[in-house]
């Protein structure tokens, strides 16, 4: 008896031990803030933000449009709506490339696989994520044309997907888990477990690292993952006070950007383990939507309740954005910012989607 207490004594000074070393670890790597690095440059960023315009509006859904992805070839993107249909659009003629009938109206995410650009997934309450392969010579519009494969696991809604691969694709559910998906086999590769509430959004770069991915929750917590390590999550990052509605991995993989019901975006950096900066205002009380990143990294776009989407400079910690984009009437639901970072859709519940440059 007196063996084991003695060993739970030493057990107890190793982890105090520990928990101080990782302390001192995270205190050395956060040595200065973004904003001390940003207010030493001089930066052209609103005169920068402010040259973005509305250029296109892509107009064909009858319902709210509630998602939308880019194609790898940065051309192409794909919309998801209350309408029951997905919409492959060509973003720089606004033609519709192809549309596809839905078997539930009740659709939360849709995605574009980045590599080929021959698959397309959707998924919501119907708690399946559904795969459809493109041809290249059908017809704009088939009422009959259902799912190549359809993946069933999940016990709640949908909440997004995204493609790894033309072989793997990785979903996030209300059931507070994400999978991993084996296409061809349509079975489950991994689940992932550790959130506490409804899982709302996850974020991938396959060109950058196809094992690494982000996810946001009603939990309040963002979670990184790796495919390597198993089902339980590398790191966790608090600070957000409700629900995050949205995550985006940053260019380099290295950190990533959330949006929350609490009026606020956080930048977070894996190699820090900590937050670098939060953007938001007391001017602003609604929910942020959607999060996504420029090409560069040094834009951060957000889309908030409230028809509007504001630019973020992630450099500098301000209470006013660098500049705002006004055109939708009604929520923005969802945006991107395609591949080659050339150019930002916005979806909104007025049905219709918008392309800024």
């Amino acid at each position: 008896m007196d063996d084991i207490e003695e060993r739970l004594i030493i057990a107890k000074i190793k982890a105090e031990n520990l928990k101080s070393q990782i302390a001192k670890a995270k205190e050395y790597n956060q040595d200065c803030s973004i904003q001390d690095v940003s207010n030493k440059r001089s930066s052209g960023l609103c005169a920068l933000a402010s040259s973005i315009k509305q250029l296109k509006t892509l107009k064909g859904h009858f319902g709210k449009v509630y998602s939308m992805h880019w194609s790898g070839d940065s051309t192409n993107l794909i919309s998801a709506s209350q309408d029951g249909k997905l919409i492959i659009w060509n973003a720089l003629t606004t033609h519709k490339v192809q549309a596809i009938p839905l078997r539930s109206s009740w659709v939360m995410t849709c995605a574009y696989e980045q590599s080929q650009g021959n698959l397309v997934a959707s998924g919501g309450l119907d708690n399946t994520c559904s795969i459809y392969r493109l041809q290249r010579d059908q017809p704009i519009y088939n009422e009959n044309e259902a799912a190549s494969i359809e993946l069933t696991g999940h016990e709640g809604y949908l909440s997004c997907c995204r493609f790894i691969s033309e072989r793997n694709i990785l979903t996030s559910s209300g059931d507070s888990t994400l999978k991993e998906w084996d296409i061809e086999r349509g079975a489950v590769k991994q689940t992932f477990h550790g959130h506490d509430a409804d899982v709302m959004s996850l974020s991938v770069l396959p060109a950058v690292d196809c094992n690494v991915f982000v996810s946001g929750s009603c939990d309040s917590k963002a979670k990184v993952w790796d495919l390597r390590m198993g089902s339980n999550c590398v790191q966790t990052f608090e600070g957000h006070e409700s629900d995050i509605n949205s995550v985006s991995l940053f260019p380099d993989g290295k950190a990533f950007g959330t949006g929350s019901d609490d009026s606020s975006c956080r930048l977070f950096d894996m190699r820090c383990y900590g937050e670098v900066n939060n953007f938001g205002s007391d001017k602003i009380l609604c929910g942020i939507t959607s999060v996504a990143f420029s090409a560069s990294g040094r834009l951060l776009f957000s889309g908030y309740d409230y028809y509007v989407c504001h630019v973020w400079d992630v450099t500098r910690e301000s209470s006013d954005s660098a500049y705002q984009l006004e055109g939708h009437e009604n929520r923005i639901s969802c945006l991107g910012v395609n591949p080659k970072g050339e150019a930002l859709c916005t979806g909104s519940w007025d049905t219709f989607l918008k392309i800024w440059a």
